[in-house]
């Protein structure tokens, strides 16, 4: 019984097939591979972007309920940890853009051997952008 039909692969009951007949392995290697790790980081960044921004739009809407409530929160976030959680936050931003970057240049620019280095420049980027922030260089 063939639950999905594709032109070169069959699927028999939960068991990837292919149309010769030779029955394909589950390679794990290839979730090892430094390029699986930087979409897992686009990804995992891009999704906590996603969720940091309602909190930071209420905190813009702080602004508008008056300075009081605003510097209140302001003097909240001088706690260390709150600096820990913003220096995660420039870390998420700069992998994000980093990674974007990286699949542009993958997308867009003709292949060559340098493209694998792309993905050591994406992470230097991002720790120098994280280290600079943290040293309140930027």
């Amino acid at each position: 019984m063939i639950f999905y039909s594709h032109p070169y692969l069959v699927t028999l009951t939960s068991s990837p097939v292919l149309v010769t007949g030779i029955k394909m392995k589950s390679d794990f290697r290839a979730r090892n591979h430094p390029a699986y790790w930087a979409f897992l980081v686009h990804r995992a960044s891009g999704v906590l972007l996603a969720l940091f921004l309602p909190f930071h739009f209420w905190v813009l809407g702080q602004a508008l309920h008056g300075e009081a409530r605003l510097e209140s929160f302001l003097r909240w976030s001088d706690q260390p940890l709150v600096k820990c959680a913003e220096t995660a936050l420039v870390l998420l931003l700069a992998a994000h853009l980093a990674g974007g970057l990286r699949l542009l240049a993958l997308e867009f620019l003709a292949w060559r051997d340098w493209h694998k280095s792309l993905l050591a420049v994406a992470a230097g980027a991002t720790l120098v952008a994280g280290l600079a922030f943290l040293l309140n260089i930027v």
